[in-house]
């Protein structure tokens, strides 16, 4: 549970950090559409970084994405 929550808070963080970002990166005035973009790409990261949170967290062997076939 705690790891969850940890996880999540993290991930805000990270979409809160990379949105700010991006509004400073971004020359204004803004449009409709800058704001989409500044939305993607930090939904974009989160979601790359909940990838490998959860990949390096995980504890399983390191060949994640691939089983061995029974013989």
């Amino acid at each position: 549970m705690l790891r969850n929550l940890s996880l999540a808070a993290a991930l805000i963080f990270i979409f809160v950090a990379v949105a700010g970002i991006m509004l400073k990166v971004m020359p204004g005035p803004l449009k409709d559409s800058d704001y989409l973009v500044i939305g993607t790409v930090a939904t974009m990261v989160s979601l790359l970084a909940l990838f490998l949170l959860l990949v390096t967290t995980s504890g399983k062997a390191s060949n994640i994405f691939f089983k061995r076939r029974q013989k």
